[in-house]
């Protein structure tokens, strides 16, 4: 049987991809690029933002009667049930956390140390898709680390909703600056990099970390979402935007070199204009790297959906624009 993968969303989707693909060709089932010669088509989604469920319907209606669909990613309870009846199956991304992936990309080669997320930001639904955080073995990670790079992969990037809050009961790897030190003793060269961190878990150790081992990337994405405080504390962020500044301080006097990115999201229930002008004077006093900007829109089962939706489109859009000069047309 043939098959297609059909990826939304980030870059933990498309390394379960990589495993999802693993684990057919073990059953013998061979890829094409070309969802018209698939006799399987495996839709991997991204309940993020609905514009990306409403591809995955469309998809899904497209395809239903022609082919045996698979549906496997971040999705909450309520769109599982709106497709129950037209796909074969849907797959818990627990069920190929662990597997050996096919990897395409021959440089870059994506890591998972974790899965789900503890933190329920208001907005937010992955500990809805995901579950609870769980954390891969150390000695898992680092054996396919060390795979990799004998390999000849000159990226690791690691991979996780909020990778800092990596954590097990080995005592030697037992929280997230210790792993790194593990996996910078491997040797050849290679860089590694991280993605996702949240700010309530940037710690001294981990700043420490980064600036004691040249092998980790100076690109730090650490997402802020609202430079204002009452917005961040309705977003359930657990950080004050003093918090956050200090941290910077502390990442650029340790990393002079450092470049920081960060997310934002404009248009929040309830941001006022003089709370958004908090958001541009922090860009303008931290002068990020890059920004990542999205224009908020309500997702079904987060506390934030509870909220009235009463930025207008219009406005949404005008203070992306704002931020997205600030931060990416330098």
């Amino acid at each position: 049987m043939k098959y297609c993968i059909i990826t939304y969303g980030c870059q933990m989707n498309e390394s379960d991809s990589e495993r999802i693909a693993a684990a057919l060709k073990k059953q013998g089932h061979k890829s094409t690029k070309d969802v018209s010669r698939a006799n399987l088509l495996v839709i991997n989604a991204c309940s993020v933002r609905q514009s990306a469920i409403h591809r995955v319907y469309d998809l899904i209606h497209k395809f239903h009667k022609t082919k045996k669909i698979i549906l496997t990613g971040c999705l909450l309870e309520a769109d599982k049930k709106k497709m129950v009846g037209k796909v074969a199956e849907i797959w818990h991304p627990d069920r190929y956390f662990a597997c050996s992936p096919l990897r395409e990309n021959k440089t870059i080669a994506y890591v998972p140390i974790m899965t789900g997320c503890n933190n329920f930001c208001s907005y937010c639904v992955v500990p809805f898709t995901r579950g609870r955080e769980k954390s891969r073995p150390a000695q898992d990670i680092i054996k396919e680390v060390k795979s990799l790079v004998k390999n000849g992969h000159r990226e690791i990037m690691l991979l996780g909703q909020n990778v800092n809050s990596y954590s097990t009961k080995h005592i030697t790897y037992s929280n997230f600056p210790r792993l790194l030190r593990a996996l910078c003793v491997i040797a050849d060269d290679f860089k590694i990099s991280l993605m996702t961190s949240h700010p309530k878990d940037m710690s001294d150790e981990l700043i420490k970390t980064i600036k004691d081992c040249p092998k980790i990337s100076r690109k730090i994405h650490l997402p802020v979402q609202s430079g204002d405080n009452k917005i961040l504390r309705v977003m359930n962020r657990k950080y004050t935007v003093a918090h956050y500044k200090n941290l910077i301080k502390k990442i650029r006097r340790a990393i002079p070199e450092a470049k920081i990115s960060t997310d934002v999201i404009v248009g929040f229930p309830g941001e006022t204009k003089k709370q958004f002008q908090n958001t541009v004077k922090l860009f303008r006093e931290i002068c990020f790297s890059k920004a990542y900007v999205a224009k908020y829109s309500p997702r079904a089962g987060t506390a934030a959906a509870k909220l009235k939706d009463n930025i207008q489109p219009a406005e949404k859009k005008r203070r992306w624009r704002i931020l997205d000069a600030l931060a990416n047309k330098k």
